[in-house]
């Protein structure tokens, strides 16, 4: 455990991550969400297959790796969460903005939309082993998920079940909670994906779904192409959230900050590849069209489900996979939020799961809400449009801000804390230096225009 001053001229222990492993799997955890699970395989299956593997796997090397290491060393320097970091390492109250830009995006605006789709794959779950299959076999999963989010008091009811369960979590703390749940989900989450890939493979016709997603077509490598490896990359990462900052302030001084980054990005790309050959396979089999999003996930697949000998099983499974994806994410989330109630408000961890979680919790009412109705900002539902602040201005800019600090202010402490135990090449780390400066704020600038554009 780190020491730190409480700012009463107390020293207090702060948190700290039971085992290397521990913090691996936390941090992947947070990177794994709902959108590697349908997002991923489907951006690779319309953009080339393979070809656009490699185009993602290059870009997360190069930028998002330089950012998430970024923020590693800016959390681990400081021994904060992001308001607190930047203050700590700037002095001044500008570069403070950023710390809140991040923490209101990932602790509070991303968290309460995510918690209400948490809770749709909750619903999913129990549905699957009731009436769900039924239903879907006659072609009425369209009807079955209209009716679900039109209900908005189940929808609220699943979201504020899906919250207790992320508090719950997260008031273990650090070690006893989220390294401890990661440590069970983040396997369970990975030994069904294995199931449903030996299921979606083995069905007649599966062949044609392993092409689609598998054989590369470098004719359909476009600039949008690039442009959607780019977006997806750094929005899979958990970056520009407060996150891997929050995560970095609990890693001991001992810890290879590089080598951790890889491993955290292998284990996100590796349940990403693996989610498509879980999904396309099965859906070209029952002669579904594939699709982005929602459609696919939870229209589409129960039809796919629905088909197959013990389907009701199957669909539990891929829900249950999708829960344990989104809630690993949600715990990482409300952390943000928590430690930074610990961090600046000097609260216990009971007080401020408390406070945090019950704003959180209040704030994606709405969102639950505008689901089949008001209330609608700018034209868009509530949940969109918190989507779109949080997704398309606050984390790039965040994430851009922080590559501009780390890259021209504070890079030579940068520097310092990325090689603190010697082992970085002196090529490696000033690749790291040329992209954290120039690369990665320019790449992320380009996602932050389009995403206005759109």
């Amino acid at each position: 455990m780190n020491s730190e001053n409480n700012g009463l001229g107390l020293e207090t222990q702060r948190e700290s991550w039971g085992s290397r492993i521990g913090f691996i799997l936390a941090a992947a955890g947070s990177a794994i969400g709902l959108g590697n699970v349908w997002r991923f395989p489907y951006l690779v299956g319309v953009n080339g297959g393979a070809a656009f593997v490699v185009v993602y796997l290059l870009l997360i090397a190069a930028v998002g790796s330089t950012v998430m290491l970024a923020e590693f060393a800016l959390g681990r320097a400081a021994q904060k969460t992001p308001v607190g970091a930047f203050w700590v390492l700037s002095k001044t109250h500008t570069w403070t903005l950023v710390g809140w830009i991040a923490t209101l995006a990932g602790g509070f605006i991303i968290l309460s939309y995510y918690a209400v789709i948490g809770g749709w794959t909750l619903k999913y779950v129990f549905s699957s082993l009731s009436d769900l299959m039924p239903l879907a076999a006659e072609g009425k999963s369209g009807d079955v998920f209209s009716s679900f989010i039109g209900d908005q008091k189940q929808v609220v009811l699943y979201q504020v079940f899906f919250m207790l369960l992320t508090v719950g979590i997260v008031y273990g703390g650090v070690g006893k909670g989220i390294e401890r749940a990661c440590k069970v989900m983040m396997p369970l989450l990975f030994v069904i994906l294995i199931i449903l890939i030996v299921r979606s493979v083995t069905l007649p016709g599966a062949e044609k779904g392993l092409e689609f997603y598998l054989k590369p077509d470098f004719s359909k490598i476009t600039g949008k192409t690039v442009l959607d490896a780019l977006g997806q990359g750094f929005f899979s990462l958990s970056l520009g959230m407060g996150i891997m900052i929050t995560y970095g302030s609990y890693i001991g001084k001992q810890e290879r900050l590089p080598s951790s980054v890889g491993w955290v990005i292998f284990t996100d790309t590796l349940i990403a590849l693996l989610a498509g050959l879980a999904i396309f396979p099965a859906v070209f089999a029952m002669g579904v069209e594939p699709s982005a999003g929602v459609g696919l996930t939870f229209i589409s697949l129960p039809g796919v489900f629905a088909k197959m000998p013990f389907g009701n099983i199957f669909s539990a499974l891929f829900f249950l996979l999708l829960f344990f994806a989104a809630i690993t994410s949600a715990m990482s989330l409300l952390e943000v939020a928590v430690a930074h109630g610990m961090d600046d408000f000097k609260w216990s961890r009971r007080r401020s799961i408390v406070i945090m979680g019950t704003l959180v919790t209040l704030l994606g009412v709405p969102s639950a809400l505008s689901l089949s109705g008001p209330p609608k900002i700018v034209g868009k539902d509530f949940l969109d449009a918190m989507d779109f602040i949080s997704n398309n201005v606050m984390m790039p800019l965040s994430s851009i801000l922080t590559c501009l600090f780390v890259g021209w202010f504070w890079l030579d402490q940068g520097r310092k804390e990325v090689t603190n135990d010697g082992t970085v090449p002196f090529a490696l780390m000033e690749a790291w230096v040329w992209f954290v400066r120039f690369v990665a704020p320019i790449a992320i600038a380009v996602i932050f225009y389009m995403g206005l554009k759109w």
